[in-house]
């Protein structure tokens, strides 16, 4: 009977010490075996390839201003250079016909720089937009619209075009808010009709709008002009000042308008 009982103890222990039916063992640390998480574990995250990523450049103020410095530097010695005379605005390859003074301006400083969204596309300027593609609006009013992957680094920041379903109040009062967006370095489009002509005109602005004073300074080139031998000469302007009103003036008028163009906030040295 004792020896009896000493075999169901036996028995007993060896049963108790087996793992329990349907629980599957794991090993966590196996060589050479992918580990199993725990069931309450997060899910991994995949992982991510970075060898062939690179981060774009952060945008950089200082280069944005200093492009903006250069450009109206090169106004202010190219205005010292004329020495307040008339120079040949006729043909098309003249740098002093208004949008191709403002053209030479940039393109004469654009090659140190360029967009940290696309840092290793050229700068552009565009041309204006042909007439056809102004209607019903005169030409003169926009540039073309080159997108930015293709190197213009300018955006339309503010434009007004003369509404004819708005009084002429209303419209006069849309301009005059328009024109109290100017910043130093904006390039401006407009199709007039005031005392200098009739038509397209292109300037940079060279400083922000003066509330004190109700006014605006640029710097162009054939605003003022006169002709010689039936061929068209500009003078060149820096630091011109007038009132807002005078721009008002003249482009708040049907189908006449402006727009300012404004460098994007991430221009980056080259």
């Amino acid at each position: 009977m004792k020896r009896t009982l000493c075999l169901w103890m036996a028995l007993l222990c060896l049963l108790t010490a087996l793992p329990a039916l349907g629980e599957e063992e794991v090993s966590l640390f196996a060589p050479g075996v992918a580990t199993a998480a725990p069931a309450t574990a997060a899910p991994q995250a995949e992982p991510v390839a970075t060898a062939d990523i690179s981060p774009a450049p952060a945008a950089d103020s200082d280069a944005r201003a200093a492009f903006i410095d250069e450009m109206i530097a090169l106004a202010q010695s190219t205005y010292k250079q004329t020495g307040g005379r008339a120079q040949p605005a006729n043909s098309s390859g003249d740098i002093y016909v208004c949008k191709n003074f403002t053209v030479h301006l940039f393109r004469k400083n654009r090659d140190e720089y360029r967009m940290a969204a696309y840092p290793d596309v050229p700068l552009v300027i565009p041309n204006n937009l042909p007439a056809k593609e102004s209607k019903p609006y005169s030409y003169g009013i926009a540039w073309q619209d080159v997108p930015a992957e293709k190197g213009n680094p300018f955006y339309a920041a503010h434009s007004f075009y003369y509404d004819t379903e708005l009084s002429k109040e209303e419209n006069r009062e849309k301009a005059l808010a328009f024109m109290r967006q100017v910043q130093r370095g904006d390039f401006f489009q407009m199709s007039a009709d005031y005392y200098y002509g009739v038509g397209a005109h292109s300037l940079v602005f060279t400083q922000d709008y003066d509330a004190d004073s109700d006014a605006v300074t640029w710097t162009d080139s054939n605003m003022k002009g006169e002709s010689r031998g039936g061929k068209r000469y500009g003078y060149v302007q820096f630091d011109a000042v007038k009132p807002i009103d005078w721009f008002v003036d003249a482009f708040c008028k049907k189908g006449r308008g402006a727009t300012l163009y404004r460098l994007r906030d991430d221009i980056i040295r080259k």
